[in-house]
């Protein structure tokens, strides 16, 4: 009995320390929204406007009921793509509707219009941005956080960026976007895994001049506390709805060039940016089929068809990896398929024409990478000065 009782002494023991070392670990880093201390004194007596999704969690909840606890005067809020509390699919209209807990408006930024109007803003001071981003430039929260900054140049308002971690920020890989090809889908200069955190673009944005609006804007980014960009971190909430977990995250930056083709990645199926397939053409040997989900693919694209294709769920990604794409168009073309069957489409998401058209034209992923590297190492230099966070 006394051996028994000494092992369940030890067992508690450990079972304490390891909480003890989780609890420390998980209270090391704090992203910005938690920083209170930082951002409060800056929101008294200010009439606030939140630009946030369901991503927008702090250990406390969400941040709309944590500053409205706090006593912070939130008049409205910004939904993005996807919506306020994230159940949209990708490109669905967002409508303007009122938070059912907090009563507080919600006004959408995907739809008729992408930046708000005049008097959308009239009775708002102080803007606050906080979504997760995934560190890739076609994910349009960006996009919108950029019109967000003009708006509030034009009107003078101050906007505050809560930062949070990249989980991509490793990785610095793609063209660099051609001005010709500017859209929703990318507004910057910047390559398509530009390894940077939301913060440290807001201030690259605003640094650089690349704001429309000429009046100067009064932005300030609340850093995120104890992160360094060499940190693996998983993130709490999936950023959006076809991007569950870190698998997904990690091969979106690859796998997206395929919502320009005929070919699935895995929408409206429980592994969505986790694998691509093709009907009636076998591009692998691993079938699934899309159907509709609500809040998340309505209508994917090969709805309710036998796809074939390649898993890759259990894949290590190292960034950007053209090679599923460049096979999937040798296999299609030996069947005289077009694979870019939305030609203007794949060009905005790669920023130029330069990479469809060297697929088409039989190049490598080696060849093609190469041509990339000496305007990568200028955006490197660049973006050198909007740095927070130890590389």
């Amino acid at each position: 009995m006394a051996k028994i009782s000494i092992l369940i002494m030890i067992m508690r023991l450990f079972f304490i320390a390891l909480f003890t070392l989780l609890s420390l670990n998980s209270f090391a880093l704090q992203v910005g929204a938690e920083r209170y201390e930082q951002y409060l004194p800056l929101l008294k007596q200010q009439r606030v406007a939140l630009v946030v999704n369901q991503s927008a969690y702090t250990k406390d909840g969400h941040l709309l009921d944590s500053l409205l606890a706090k006593g912070v005067a939130v008049s409205k809020v910004f939904a993005p793509e996807h919506g306020f509390r994230g159940n949209h699919d990708a490109g669905e209209h967002v409508a303007s509707n009122t938070d059912i807990k907090t009563g507080i408006p919600i006004l959408s930024l995907y739809g008729k219009n992408k930046r708000p109007k005049a008097e959308q803003l009239h009775d708002v001071d102080v803007i606050i941005f906080d979504i997760q981003d995934v560190g890739v430039r076609f994910y349009t929260y960006i996009s919108t956080m950029h019109y967000m900054m003009e708006a509030a140049a034009e009107y003078n308002k101050i906007f505050i960026v809560l930062d949070r971690p990249n989980p991509n920020i490793t990785y610095v890989d793609g063209p660099i976007l051609e001005p010709k090809f500017k859209s929703f889908v990318g507004l910057h200069p910047i390559p398509v895994l530009h390894g940077l955190t939301v913060g440290e673009l807001a201030k690259m944005i605003v640094g650089e001049g690349w704001l429309e609006e000429s009046k100067p804007l009064d932005l300030k980014v609340i850093p995120i506390e104890g992160y360094t960009a060499s940190m693996t971190y998983d993130l709490p909430i999936k950023p959006s709805p076809n991007l569950p977990n870190a698998r997904a995250i990690a091969l979106y930056p690859s796998l997206c060039f395929f919502e320009a083709t005929p070919v699935s990645v895995g929408r409206g199926t429980e592994f969505p940016f986790q694998v691509y397939g093709y009907a009636p053409v076998k591009l692998g040997e691993f079938s699934f089929t899309p159907e509709p989900i609500i809040g998340a693919a309505l209508n994917p694209k090969l709805n309710g068809q036998s796809v074939f294709g390649v898993d890759l769920r259990n894949h290590k990604s190292n960034g950007l990896d053209l090679s599923w794409l460049i096979t999937a168009h040798q296999q299609l073309s030996k069947q005289r398929i077009e694979l870019f069957t939305h030609a203007s489409f794949m060009d905005k998401l790669a920023g130029t024409d330069k990479l469809r058209l060297a697929i088409e034209g039989g190049d490598s992923q080696r060849v093609i990478k190469q041509r990339w590297q000496r305007p990568l190492q200028h955006y490197l230099q660049r973006r050198q000065p909007y740095l927070l966070y130890k590389r």
